[in-house]
C-alpha cells in the first residue's frame, strides 16, 4: 500500500514537472532563425553601341563637362584617328571668343560696348584678303557692338573681325596671344596652341580631347551658345550674315564652328541637343581632316546619330521582384521582394550587379522590411550609378505553433 502510494506521488510530481518546467520552457524558448536563400541575380545588361567613325581624319564625341561641377571634364563616348595635336583652322575662333569674353564678359542678354570701325580695321580686311583667308566687309565709321563682332567672326568665319576683336580687347594681337596661352594653361588644355586669332596659320592646333572641353566651354556660355546656334542675322551695313555650319538644325545640332584650310582639311566642332525620354541630352563632338565638305557633314551626322542611338533605358529592378526566400524549420516560407522600381538611362553597354543584405528573423508580418538590395551600374549612365532598395516580406512568415514547440524542445 505504501509503495503504491509512492508511485502515484512520483507520477504526479513528474506530471507537475512537465507542466511546470518542460511545457513553459518548450513554449517560450527561442526558435531557430529562418534560413534565407538569395539566388544569384539574373544578368541585366544593355546593348553595346558601335559608333560610326569617319573613314578619314580624326573624331571624338562625348557628353560635355558639367559647368556646375568644378573640375568636371567631358565624358568621351568614343574617338577615332590621331590623338596628336593637329591644325584646326577656324575652330580656333572659338578659343578667340572664349578668351575675349573672359576679359570682356557680356552679361546674358546684353550686347556689350560699341566698337567703331577705323582705317586700321579696313587694313585688317586687306591683309586677310591678301592672305587668302575668309573675310567680311568692314566700313570705317561703322559701329558694331561686341556681340555683333563676335557674330560676324563666328557665323561668317571672318578672319579680319577676329583681329578687330582681339586688338580692341587686348590692345594688340601679341597681347591677345599671351592671354590666350595663359587661358589655355589655366584650363589644362595642354594639347592646344594658338599662334593667330583665326586659325589660318596651321600652328594653331588642338587635340580631339581638348576640343571636347572647348566645345563644353562654348556651350556653357549663354552668349556664345546663342550665337553659334543662330542660322542667320541682319547687321548694320552688312545686311544678312549666314552661319557657315550647313548641318545646323539637323539631328539636333545647335552649333558650333566650321573650319577649313589646306592643312586642316574640312572640320566641324559641333553640339547637339535632343530628347532622351523626358530629359534633354547634349553631346559635343568634332570631326577634323575630312577630305571634302560633303564627307565632313556626312561623317558628322553618321557619328552623331550612332551616338544618339546608344542611349537606352534599363530596368534595374521592379517592385515585387522576388529577391530571396525565408524558410523555417517548421515548414513555413515567405518570399522577399523589392519594394521599389528603378529604371536608369545609360549609354551603350551597362551591366547591373546586385548585393543583398537580409536580416536574421524567425517570423514576420507581410510587408515587414527585412533588408536591402544594392544595385550598381557599370559604364556611362545619366542617372545615379548606385541604388539601395528596401526588401520586404511578400507574405506572413508565421512562427511555430504550440505543437511544434512542444515536440522540438531542443533547438
Amino acid at each position: 500500500m505504501y509503495r503504491r502510494r509512492r508511485i502515484v506521488v512520483g507520477c504526479v510530481l513528474a506530471v507537475l514537472v512537465v507542466i511546470g518546467v518542460y511545457v513553459p520552457v518548450s513554449l517560450f524558448a527561442p526558435v531557430p532563425a529562418a534560413v534565407a536563400v538569395v539566388p544569384d541575380a539574373g544578368a541585366v545588361s544593355s546593348a553595346a553601341t558601335a559608333l560610326a567613325a569617319p573613314g578619314a581624319g580624326t573624331s571624338a564625341i562625348g557628353m560635355p563637362a558639367d559647368p556646375a561641377v568644378p573640375g568636371s571634364t567631358p565624358v568621351t563616348l568614343g574617338a577615332s584617328g590621331s590623338t596628336d595635336s593637329v591644325p584646326i583652322a577656324s575652330i580656333t575662333k572659338t578659343i578667340t571668343a572664349l578668351v575675349v569674353l573672359d576679359a570682356k564678359p557680356l552679361p546674358d542678354g546684353t550686347s556689350g560696348p560699341d566698337l567703331t570701325m577705323t582705317d586700321a580695321d579696313a587694313g585688317y580686311l586687306a591683309d586677310t584678303i591678301a592672305a587668302g583667308g575668309s573675310w567680311a566687309s568692314v566700313y570705317p565709321g561703322q559701329v558694331l557692338t561686341e556681340r555683333q563682332v563676335l557674330e560676324i567672326m563666328l557665323l561668317e568665319s571672318a578672319n579680319n573681325y577676329s583681329v578687330t576683336l582681339t586688338t580692341w580687347a587686348f590692345g594688340s594681337v601679341d597681347a591677345y596671344l599671351a592671354a590666350a596661352t595663359a587661358w589655355l594653361a589655366a584650363h589644362d588644355l595642354s594639347g592646344t596652341a594658338v599662334v593667330d586669332t583665326s586659325g589660318l596659320d596651321p600652328g594653331s592646333r588642338s587635340t580631339s580631347a581638348d576640343l571636347l572641353t572647348i566645345a563644353s566651354l562654348v556651350m556653357a556660355d549663354p552668349t556664345l551658345a546663342a550665337i553659334v546656334g543662330t542660322a542667320t542675322d541682319v547687321l548694320p551695313q552688312l545686311g544678312e550674315i549666314q552661319n557657315t555650319n550647313k548641318v545646323l538644325g539637323q539631328a539636333g545640332i545647335v552649333g558650333i564652328k566650321t573650319g577649313t584650310t589646306d592643312e586642316a582639311g574640312f572640320c566641324l566642332l559641333f553640339a547637339s541637343s535632343f530628347a532622351v525620354g523626358d530629359r534633354t541630352v547634349t553631346l559635343v563632338g568634332v570631326v577634323l581632316g575630312a577630305p571634302s565638305d560633303d564627307s565632313l557633314y556626312a561623317s558628322v551626322l553618321a557619328l552623331l546619330q550612332s551616338a544618339q542611338s546608344g542611349f537606352q533605358s534599363v530596368t534595374v529592378v521592379t517592385a515585387g521582384d522576388v529577391v530571396g526566400t525565408y524558410t523555417t524549420e517548421w515548414g513555413d516560407s515567405a518570399d522577399v521582394v523589392a519594394t521599389e522600381s528603378v529604371q536608369a538611362t545609360v549609354w551603350s553597354q551597362s551591366d547591373v550587379t546586385r548585393t543583398t543584405s537580409l536580416d536574421t528573423i524567425g517570423s514576420g508580418a507581410s510587408g515587414a522590411v527585412v533588408g536591402s538590395a544594392d544595385y550598381s551600374l557599370s559604364g556611362i549612365t545619366l542617372d545615379p550609378a548606385t541604388y539601395s532598395v528596401p526588401l520586404a516580406l511578400a507574405s506572413d512568415l508565421p512562427g511555430p505553433d504550440a505543437a511544434w514547440r512542444l515536440t522540438h524542445p531542443v533547438r
